[in-house]
């Protein structure tokens, strides 16, 4: 198996790792397909290595590293030191594709920047900032300038920032994401959809998703279920799970499809308290996620 050290060394003169979602896509492309990554966070805050040894028994080779209070991963690597780290992935045969942190926000991923360049990884992901002010137009487009030197710094480091529509952010909106969309001029921000901040109608979800188009670089399958606030029962909150709830992703999965995302998918979803895991042991979260990726991809076939 090739180290993370020979891959990165034999991908100096390519923009981005192999497989980049940065890359055209072609006629003679392969049959449309999900490319899972793992959100760390299912996981709370297990020892990051239970974690690395999992991702790839969920059909996964890619691992999303979040900090506290979602878990404490990030902050798992950083006292182990990158090395140990960069071990760690080469052992279990996974590669670091995403940083999420909400903590940082859009304007303070520089310094992560480094770090995900030095892994071959692809995406920061973040919020965007408060509610809108006045205009949603204006508001949206003002943030679109207050992140061009942050857009600056992702192309230098051969990055993207991922911007999800989060609950009372100024991205939030169906209107506010089809504005940022058509505000992006680069490749190297877009857009990190959550349906679970959507209204749950799978043909609205779906229209989105074609209306921003190629700004669409980070999927999350989650469902609002019945939220992830309050406290209940376990098979009840898991409903925000693909395949748990109720939301039909199959028009949702048809748009992708229709519109070749080339993207990651993370199957999702928010515990109560936030930082446990999902389900109490490692193999359980895992054996979650896959009865929702066997669901998704279900799905597919009648896309």
């Amino acid at each position: 198996m090739t180290s993370r050290r020979e891959f990165l060394k034999s991908a100096v003169t390519v923009p981005l790792a192999a497989g980049s979602l940065l890359e055209t896509a072609h006629s003679d492309e392969p049959e449309f397909s999900l490319e899972y990554i793992v959100g760390s966070s299912m996981y709370g805050k297990l020892p990051i290595e239970d974690v690395l040894a999992e991702t790839p028994k969920s059909g996964a080779r890619y691992i999303d590293i979040w900090p506290n209070a979602h878990a404490d991963h990030r902050e798992q690597v950083e006292e182990m030191g990158l090395d140990r780290f960069e071990d760690l992935l080469d052992q279990y045969g996974v590669r670091l594709g995403m940083l999420t942190h909400y903590d940082l926000g859009p304007f303070k991923l520089q310094d992560e920047m480094k770090v995900l360049s030095r892994f071959g990884g692809e995406i920061l992901i973040a919020g965007s900032r408060g509610s809108k002010q006045e205009n949603l137009k204006s508001d949206v487009k003002k943030f679109v300038e207050e992140l061009q030197p942050h857009i600056e710094a992702a192309e230098e480091h051969g990055v993207r920032i991922g911007i999800e529509n989060h609950a009372n952010a100024l991205i939030e909106s169906p209107d506010s994401l089809r504005i940022f969309a058509d505000h992006i001029d680069s490749d190297h921000v877009g857009i990190a959809l959550a349906p679970y901040h959507l209204p749950q109608d799978p043909a609205l979800i779906a229209k989105i998703i074609e209306d921003i188009g190629p700004r669409l670089i980070h999927f999350y399958a989650w469902e609002h279920g019945l939220g992830s606030h309050k406290k209940m029962p376990k098979l009840l909150e898991m409903k925000q799970l693909p395949g748990y709830g109720e939301l039909d992703f199959t028009p949702i999965l048809g748009a992708l499809k229709k519109i070749q995302y080339r993207g990651w998918t993370s199957i999702f979803m928010h515990p109560v308290p936030r930082g446990i895991p999902i389900l109490p042991t490692a193999i359980e979260v895992t054996a979650a996620m896959n009865r929702s990726r066997e669901y998704l991809e279900d799905c597919l076939t009648r896309t």
